[in-house]
């Protein structure tokens, strides 16, 4: 009877649940391909003609000056060079064929899961308004960004952890340019922000209660809060934000027991940690917080994305000066990782329920910016993501830049478009999954945009 109750009590069908919940799991507009999402945020701008898009075109005109280039398209105007071929090697792999960079070895063997969207394209060549964009689809910060519209459509499976959860660099790099507004829940009611869990130390504050809260103490006290608080929620039906208060107490409380679990890695048998790269000190940050992803989406967590690199420059994978050791760095630290990542999701059944999300804010120029070792500057016209499992298509390439990977030209895929396929893969129509807010029906695909959703790389 008691587990009856509890399953009764998740799928919300007690007489005494709260249909208020903001976080009580709900069905999308139609069936799901995908339950939850695993976003691996590359910050700083991969180079996608040195990581996914080969571009042999390079090397044949290494060296040549673009003509009618523009020169603010970058970031450094007066650091314009000419044409640079990649400086690693590409080789064929898979039943598909994909080129792929010599920077990832582990990563190779994965490309027939994955489906490749190559003509990407965004508004802003600077990090911070490309990164709300990429996160929000707005290029201004206060918008919810895709996880907090997520959570907000469908709930959360989880009633003991957060529904959104993000991870950051731990090496003292710093946070993504923007910081917590790139996962902030903007208007939205703040229970749909992800939860942030700190690289180091306690990962998240006041885990442990205090001890003069010990006992049943603390469950009184939090008792007669929300009885406060529900009574001045029906004097006040319009308050939107005292119910996710609520709850976000609640969640609180809860996650004191069911947090130090789901984070426990220490539980994991050696086979899966060395899987993942826990026993290499060149990837082992990256490999606890991919490991902790697939632990979350396990526990029914809906929306994790962790970020790979700091603030700038070669804090993250903004190459300027050093493609070369840049992204050999920032490679050798994730490439193991994500692989691991992708064949644990596989071997437990969970890929074909959990949405992979490869990509930056932007793309980098095919041409060198000069000065030092030779890097690459910023290029909004053309990027690279990859998506994999949850319903995505393995082994296809959508989409293509010119012959030297400087603009998007065929099946050009705006960062819209990208959020329009991401909610339809989990059960979500982009133009229905609205909130009012200074009387008008907001949406993640913004109302002035028709975004579509990219059929040619659903399975």
């Amino acid at each position: 009877m008691l587990g009856l109750a509890s399953l009764l009590h998740e799928k919300n069908l007690l007489a005494g649940d709260d249909p208020r919940d903001p976080l009580a799991p709900r069905g999308g507009h139609f069936p799901a391909r995908a339950k939850a999402v695993i976003w691996l945020f590359i910050n700083g701008g991969p180079s996608h003609v040195d990581t996914w898009d080969y571009k042999p075109e390079l090397a044949k005109r290494d060296g040549q000056e673009l003509a009618g280039f523009n020169k603010f398209t970058g970031f450094f105007a007066n650091e314009v060079g000419g044409l640079m071929k990649s400086p690693f090697t590409f080789k064929q792999y898979g039943q598909s064929g994909k080129w792929v960079s010599s920077l990832f070895p582990h990563l190779s063997r994965h490309v027939d899961k994955m489906a490749f969207i190559h003509s990407g394209y965004t508004e802003s060549n600077n990090h911070s308004p490309a990164l709300f964009m990429m996160n929000s689809g707005e290029m201004r910060m206060g918008y919810p960004c895709v996880g907090s519209w997520v959570t907000y459509g469908l709930g959360s499976e989880s009633r003991n952890l957060p529904a959104f959860v993000v991870m950051s660099d731990p090496l003292g790099r710093g946070l993504p340019k923007g910081h917590a507004q790139n996962w902030g829940a903007g208007f939205l009611p703040s229970v749909f922000q992800g939860t942030y869990l700190k690289p180091q130390g306690v990962p998240i504050d006041n885990m442990n209660p205090p001890a003069e809260l010990a006992g049943d103490r603390q469950r009184r006290q939090l008792d007669l809060l929300a009885d406060l608080n529900r009574r001045h929620q029906e004097a006040n039906p319009a308050d939107r934000e005292l119910a996710a208060r609520i709850e976000s107490f609640e969640l609180a409380y809860r996650m004191q027991s069911a947090a130090p679990e789901a984070l426990d890695l220490d539980a994991e048998p050696e086979s899966i940690k060395k899987l993942y790269g826990l026993d290499n000190k060149k990837c082992v940050h990256f490999a606890r917080q991919c490991l902790i992803a697939r632990r979350m989406v396990e526990r029914g967590v809906r929306f994790v994305q962790i970020y790979s690199g700091g603030m700038e420059n070669q804090l993250s994978w903004d190459g300027h000066k050093d493609i070369l050791g840049n992204h050999s760095g920032f490679a050798a630290e994730t490439d193991q990782p994500i692989a691991g990542l992708l064949a644990d999701l596989e071997a437990r059944g969970l890929l074909d329920e959990t949405l992979v999300v490869w990509g930056g804010e932007f793309g980098r120029l095919p041409i060198a910016q000069k000065g030092g070792q030779p890097g690459r500057d910023h290029n909004p016209h053309a990027f690279t993501v990859w998506l994999a499992g949850g319903g995505a298509k393995g082994g296809v390439s959508y989409g293509a830049t010119d012959e030297i990977g400087f603009k998007s030209v065929e099946n050009r895929v705006s960062v819209h478009d990208l959020h329009a396929t991401l909610l339809h893969l989990l059960g979500l129509d982009p133009k229905k999954l609205t909130y009012r807010h200074n009387s008008l029906e907001q949406r993640l695909t913004t109302i002035t945009v028709d975004a579509r959703v990219i059929r040619e790389v659903l399975a």
